[in-house]
């Protein structure tokens, strides 16, 4: 169910209240509030984790060939072999 307020709103989300953020044209959803989903307590640890996963690494850089005009992936290689090899 969507909620709007303003230019900031949430979403329900089994049960969890999840805010979504508006800025000009795009809309961002809170990973805080995913992460407190899982554990309450210690969201750093959840987001900590989700952002060494591989296919978020992998994600990422799919992301950001698709939507960023400046991205190099060249360097964005490093982080990619760097995961591989831990």
């Amino acid at each position: 169910m969507w909620r709007r307020r303003d230019e900031n709103w949430s979403i329900n989300v089994k049960g969890s209240e999840v805010a979504v953020y508006r800025k000009e044209q795009d809309d961002y959803i809170s990973l805080t509030d995913i992460a407190r989903y899982r554990d309450a307590e210690r969201t750093d640890y959840i987001i900590q984790n989700w952002l060494r996963n591989r296919n978020t690494i992998e994600f990422l850089g799919i992301w950001e060939q698709l939507n960023n005009p400046d991205f190099k992936p060249i360097e964005f290689d490093v982080f990619s072999v760097k995961k591989e090899g831990s």
